[in-house]
């Protein structure tokens, strides 16, 4: 599965609470290159970007720089090294 397409059946699943997603992303210049968001952070799902909320740092993430998501803990998704 695609990174949207996890995020979108997370968010849409009436089962699932968005704001216990995880995303792991790339971020230059952070430790180990690497920031977490969570949903409640996430206002947009774009076909190609996040958009974050105004509180988050940076406007957008793209997809590509997306490294893992994390749903109460359990991987959904884990980019190939």
């Amino acid at each position: 599965m695609k990174v949207r397409e996890i995020l979108n059946k997370v968010k849409w699943d009436g089962r699932m609470d968005f704001d216990q997603l995880e995303v792991v992303y790339l971020h230059r210049g952070a430790p180990n290159d690497l920031k977490r968001i969570y949903g409640r952070e996430i206002v947009n799902i774009g076909t190609s970007f996040l958009s974050l909320s105004l509180k988050a740092e940076g406007a957008e993430i793209p997809h590509h720089r997306v490294i893992k998501i994390l749903y109460e803990g359990e991987v959904l998704f884990e980019r190939k090294k």
